[in-house]
């Protein structure tokens, strides 16, 4: 008792003489732990109401302090004024943690300084990738959940809180087509703990013993050749291994799965007795927007199921890209509300088409922070019977933990330690943009994209290589000004002969992309503009000599245009293509 009474009596001195002002005789009679523990209190949140709080103070300096690194109208795509990198690899690292306490306000601008150089994202410039910026909601939603730290691994550390993933599943369930009282969400690290997930469930519903015993068969799983590359992470973390990835050729028009092989494998599978645990349908892939015809692969499953003794393959839907365009599922296409051109109604009509079949899925991932514009890392895993999901994963009780509340995904996650963010920024962006508000952020960018295909149609040594396909991207070649374009590609796509001329305008797309971001990088102005941040694709689809893929040269390269920001518009468009032509000309010089 007497150590606690003396601690508390240090703790106390030491608050006084930090607020009134300390002497060298008051100073002396605290010790120095005491002191920092004194100042400290004021770093941080304050847990109760009052007129200075030393966060939300810090939060509005600092704030300001990012928000000056934004350049000013017509500026650059990144952020500062210093685009360079700032460290040296590794030796970054050689660095060892202070001896004495900081300084609050010396470290929070040192935070800020990281952000030097970094992409702007929602500068009209920026087109590199599937980066969106983040809305107001959702950034101001996963601030507040820092605040208080809620811990949504179980109801007594969520509380309330934790209506944002329930609801989040009863919203989503709905655009799905599921019954929402039957469904469930997990969110998670982002997509590609929805693929680890989804291929978890279907080891632990194929596999029956495998939770106690491990993976002990050689159960496959099955994905097109255009599914992402986390199919390997998940099957390499899970234990499945990488060799049990089976991948279904696509179509060289569509790069959807192929009908046809999907059954062969399924047939082959069944006669030899070797179970499928998962089949993946790509929802929207990151560069060529592909939509496995999902309905059409369910009908396949069910005719050919696993053999006896091995439960039922799930199905799962990789729709973390595509996800969104499923707010144009039950869209009223002939009212019209939106007033959305002709040209686009119809790519609307068919986007939304695909995603109605996402009902014919055991589970699906999706992510906010691509196409929903939230904060990183808001992703969600939804499946339909959450009875039999969290069941079948269910684990035992823990000794320090209780059930305060009917909600405790802590005896079925993979994490055990999860925070609110995502499932707030998510669950924000559902309630603030409504339909209409993602129907007509969707529906806009996508007139701008088709602005740009008909602005590369007018050029003649530009061609657009992915003009069938629906989603937000443009891939486009660029070719020297003495070379018709359409015609070029379209022989080197489909004649062999043009295999080595295929490669060679690849090696002038790829120079041309490295050439767009070394000016980025560089802050590099043409005529006294800044050029677009791009990218490129080195691979987006195989020529349709190569359907099998096994020529690793004989793929298509493109230029990537990924408008994801409400303030790119037409005039953009025209800079980003008139920098792609000096690009093209500056390497071809060399």
């Amino acid at each position: 008792m007497h150590d606690r009474t003396h601690a508390a009596a240090a703790i106390a001195h030491a608050a006084s003489t930090e607020r009134d002002g300390e002497t060298p005789s008051s100073a002396a009679r605290s010790p120095k732990w005491a002191k920092y523990h004194a100042k400290m209190a004021g770093e941080f949140p304050s847990p109760f109401r009052g007129d200075d709080d030393p966060l939300a103070r810090q939060i509005n300096t600092f704030v300001e302090k990012l928000d000056m690194l934004r350049p000013e109208k017509g500026g650059p795509a990144f952020l500062g004024k210093n685009p360079a990198l700032t460290y040296a690899y590794p030796d970054v690292k050689n660095i060892t943690v202070p001896q004495a306490m900081g300084d609050l306000d010396q470290v929070l601008d040192d935070v800020v300084k990281l952000f030097e150089g970094a992409p702007n994202w929602g500068n009209p410039l920026t087109m590199c990738n599937v980066i969106p910026q983040s809305n107001t909601a959702a950034v101001v939603a996963s601030m507040l959940s820092q605040v208080f730290s809620a811990n949504i691994l179980e109801g007594e550390y969520a509380w309330n809180v934790h209506r944002a993933e329930l609801e989040t599943a009863g919203m989503v369930a709905n655009m799905f087509g599921w019954t929402p009282v039957n469904s469930g969400a997990i969110y998670t690290y982002g997509g590609g703990g929805c693929w680890t997930y989804g291929l978890k469930y279907g080891l632990t519903r194929v596999l029956k013993d495998s939770r106690d015993k491990g993976v002990r068969t050689d159960a496959k799983v099955i994905c097109s050749q255009q599914a992402h590359y986390v199919q390997q992470n998940a099957t390499d973390w899970l234990g499945l291994g990488m060799d049990n990835i089976v991948h279904v050729r696509t179509d060289v028009a569509t790069n959807q799965m192929d009908l046809g092989h999907l059954e062969e494998l399924l047939t082959d599978f069944a006669a030899r007795g070797i179970p499928v645990a998962t089949v993946v349908c790509t929802m929207g892939t990151t560069d060529a927007s592909a939509f496995d015809p999902i309905a059409l692969v369910r009908e396949v499953m069910d005719r050919h199921p696993n053999p006896a003794g091995f439960g039922k393959a799930v199905l799962y839907a990789d729709a973390v890209v595509g996800w969104s365009w499923v707010y144009f599922k039950d869209y009223d296409f002939d009212a019209n509300p939106l007033e959305f051109s002709e040209r686009i109604l119809p790519v609307l009509r068919r986007n939304g088409e695909a995603m109605r079949a996402l009902d014919h899925a055991d589970c699906v991932g999706i992510d906010f922070h691509k196409v929903g514009w939230a904060p990183y890392v808001s992703s969600c895993f939804l499946y339909r019977d959450a009875t039999e999901f969290e069941s079948i994963h269910r684990r035992g009780a823990d000794a320090y933990l209780q059930a305060r509340t009917p909600y405790n995904p802590m005896y079925y996650t993979l994490e055990v330690s999860r925070t609110a963010s995502g499932s707030l920024a998510g669950w924000a962006t559902l309630k603030y943009f409504g339909k209409e508000g993602m129907q007509a952020i969707l529906g806009g960018i996508l007139e701008t994209k088709y602005y740009l295909y008909d602005l590369i149609r007018s050029h003649p040594d530009m061609v657009c290589v992915n003009p069938d396909d629906t989603g937000l991207i443009t891939l486009f070649r660029v070719y020297p000004e003495d070379i018709d374009a359409q015609v070029q590609f379209g022989r080197e796509l489909s004649d062999p002969a043009l295999r080595s001329d295929l490669i060679k305008h690849n090696h002038l797309t790829e120079a041309v992309g490295n050439k767009l971001f070394e000016w980025f990088r560089s802050g590099k102005q043409i005529d006294g503009k800044y050029t677009p941040y791009m990218s490129f694709s080195t691979g987006f689809r195989a020529t349709t000599y190569n359907r099998d893929g096994t020529d690793d040269e004989a793929v298509v390269y493109a230029l990537k245009s990924f408008p994801m920001n409400v303030f790119i518009t037409p005039e953009t468009m025209q800079w980003a293509l008139h920098c792609v032509a000096a690009a093209r000309d500056e390497v071809l010089e060399r």
